[in-house]
């Protein structure tokens, strides 16, 4: 569907046997990853493939599903940006948010109020769900390139970059989601403040100490720790960027995440 909204991607084939596995590793070349088509998420659902010894057998490793196969290519920073679609076809974007992953899971989302590829990452979002015919939220994530925005993967909900959103946001993703759906008017999406969004992974850390930093707001998901397993976040805010980053620095330093 990228392609078709000349959306611009990575190098991809699609993979419906080990025979189209090896063919599409033998024209994209390797490193590259092969991804299931639908479910994957924190890294789960794919495999990155180094070596001709590690395609063999990937294709009943991932379970025999459809997947795709992704080349590598050489990108500055991942983003994201969220959207919502009314059903009178309205469209509203939340800014930007930069991403950093650790052994591919999220682990801090900040927006970003002047991001120079908004506009696109806007237009490409907006494609996709008017395309679908899409009502509620929809989540975009970008490879940022020195050729502009390559599309990595969409989420057809609410996203973990986005929950920055509950206290960063004049409307939340949560919230717009339940607006769109129940037919009411969308609310404005503009960041309040500077902030970030960590995600808690796998330990908590310790609350306290946690809360004492200033413009912290803890969020527990009531799930039992285990590695690897996304159980709460933490929103920092600030009333400027460099107190942000002083206060994110804080908050990760505490952090004791156990990624397995």
């Amino acid at each position: 569907m990228f392609r078709e909204l000349d959306i611009a991607v990575p190098p991809i084939a699609r993979i419906d046997s080990q025979a189209d596995l090896d063919a599409a590793v033998a024209e994209i070349g390797l490193p590259a990853v092969v991804k299931t088509r639908t479910l994957g998420y924190d890294g789960k659902g794919q495999k990155v493939m180094r070596e001709p010894t590690d395609v063999s057998g990937t294709f009943a490793e991932l379970g025999g599903v459809p997947l795709i196969l992704e080349g590598f290519i050489d990108f500055d920073h991942e983003i994201s940006v969220i959207a919502v679609r009314a059903r009178d076809g309205e469209i509203r974007h939340w800014p930007v948010v930069r991403n950093a992953h650790r052994q591919g899971i999220l682990h801090c989302s900040v927006p970003q109020v002047a991001h120079p590829l908004q506009a696109q990452a806007e237009d490409y979002a907006s494609r996709v769900m008017r395309e679908l015919d899409y009502v509620g939220v929809m989540a975009f994530e970008f490879f940022v390139t020195d050729a502009g925005l390559l599309a990595n993967e969409i989420a057809p909900r609410v996203h973990n970059s986005g929950h920055w959103s509950i206290e960063g946001a004049v409307t939340s993703q949560f919230e717009n989601h339940v607006r769109a759906v129940a037919g009411l008017p969308l609310g404005e999406t503009a960041r309040l403040a500077p902030c970030a969004m960590l995600n808690v992974i796998g330990a908590f850390p310790e609350r306290d100490a946690v809360l004492a930093v200033p413009g912290t707001r803890w969020h527990d998901y009531g799930k039992a720790p285990r590695p690897g397993r996304k159980i709460g976040h933490i929103t920092v805010l600030a009333a400027d960027d460099e107190t942000l980053a002083e206060r994110v620095a804080a908050v990760g330093a505490l952090l004791v995440n156990d990624l397995g």
